[in-house]
């Protein structure tokens, strides 16, 4: 295996010529490198059979019935609203505390946004904020699993199914994550909802460069998203290009381009093979955190339900009220390290001014003004550990 870089080495360095500690760091090595150059070489580049082999592989792992890979996360969120047939008129409710993506998908499908806050504890949907949301015009719930830790699956799928309500899975940052469902422990993306969405960027556990992923127990939403995805094409290449009869493909709705290549596919089944022991990494260094920074008066650390095992995305602090956030920040780059603020509020960006909300988001706005997230990734040493806690700990005595 190819020798693998703990920091980056792109863009400035810190003060004094340091190379800075990224927030995160994608592990890619000679075997990504060789199955992306057998798909070069293969002549088969574009959505074939490495896309076929990574759906099965990924549903196996995550115990779904069916799984289709898809560009990015985004397009995922997307062809599952639409699947689901939720377009102008209808309110989709989600929460305001997550990357723009999952507010902007409901706005493509002419569906209006209803924001609900969230737990301050875990940075996910308040589940008993959510009947107050709900009205006639309510036709889904998309539920992020913040930062990989697992939302409450069991209260919001309760209230879902009492009013009849489709259930998204917004498991961008989930890929390997856990909850214990009925006193058993299944994997996120089950799914556990109607349908669950993944996304494989490089921040993410695991990558393909740009990615997603959708899976489902429903035969019917799976041949939507494949027919959504490739232009409504009754017939996919693969098949067409491999009968000894001449085939005339049909286009049997408004669909997409919203494919996944062979190459990323091949990156990402040697990425799925890896999951286990980054994840058993990552979980390591978070409990290592929580053990370095426990007893810092004022520093809330992110609280895991016993119901939950992250797969520690991201490891996320709120600072005490009375710092400022970027100054401190700023202070960590300087000093060569990498962090990023808080998860952002779409509610605060201008597309999204006066979007309904059936009640404050105060824990949402508290989280992103007053959070910021610590590098973490699985080849991480104890050495950029320790130094990322002496100079949180530093700046916290100023």
């Amino acid at each position: 295996m190819v020798a693998i870089r703990t920091r980056s080495r792109i863009g400035p360095s810190a003060a004094g010529g340091s190379i800075v500690i990224p927030i995160a760091a994608p592990l890619l090595a000679d075997e990504e490198a060789d199955a992306a150059r057998a798909v070069v070489l293969s002549g088969w580049v574009s959505q074939g059979p490495q896309v076929a082999a990574f759906e099965d592989e990924f549903a196996a792992l995550v115990g779904a019935q069916h799984a289709c890979a898809v560009a990015n996360c985004t397009t995922a969120l997307q062809l599952a609203l639409a699947a689901l047939g939720i377009g102008r008129g209808d309110e989709v409710i989600t929460v305001s505390h997550s990357f723009i993506a999952t507010a902007n998908v409901i706005r493509y499908q002419g569906a209006t946004p209803v924001f609900v806050d969230i737990e301050p504890e875990t940075y996910n949907l308040d589940c008993a904020r959510l009947a107050e949301a709900i009205t006639e015009r309510t036709r889904a719930i998309i539920a992020v699993h913040q930062m990989g830790m697992p939302c409450d699956m069991a209260a919001l799928m309760a209230v879902a199914r009492r009013h009849g309500i489709a259930v998204i899975e917004d498991a961008a940052c989930a890929a390997g994550s856990q909850i214990c469902m009925n006193g058993k422990w299944e994997a996120i993306g089950k799914p556990h909802g109607d349908i669950a969405c993944f996304s494989f960027h490089p921040r993410k556990v695991i990558t393909t460069g740009e990615g997603g992923m959708l899976t489902t127990s429903d035969a019917e939403l799976d041949r939507k998203f494949r027919l959504l995805r490739q232009h409504g094409m009754s017939v996919p290449d693969i098949v067409r290009h491999g009968s000894q009869r001449v085939i005339f493909e049909e286009y049997l709705l408004v669909g997409y381009n919203y494919r996944m290549t062979d190459m990323q596919a091949a990156i990402g089944r040697k990425q799925l093979e890896r999951l286990p022991q980054l994840i058993a990494q990552r979980r390591a260094l978070a409990s290592r955190y929580a053990e370095l920074l426990g007893n810092i008066e004022g520093l809330r650390l992110p609280f895991e339900p016993a119901w939950a095992r992250s797969n520690w995305q991201s490891y996320c602090v709120r600072l005490p009220d009375r710092l400022d956030q970027r100054a401190m920040m700023q202070s960590l780059l300087d000093q060569g390290i990498a962090t990023r603020r808080g998860i952002m509020c779409s509610h605060r960006e201008p597309p999204y001014a006066g979007t309904v909300s059936r009640h404050d988001l105060r824990q949402s706005e508290i989280a992103q003004d007053h959070a910021i997230l610590l590098p973490l990734y699985a080849q991480m040493d104890s050495a950029d550990q320790d130094r990322i806690v002496d100079a949180v700990k530093r700046e916290l005595a100023r």
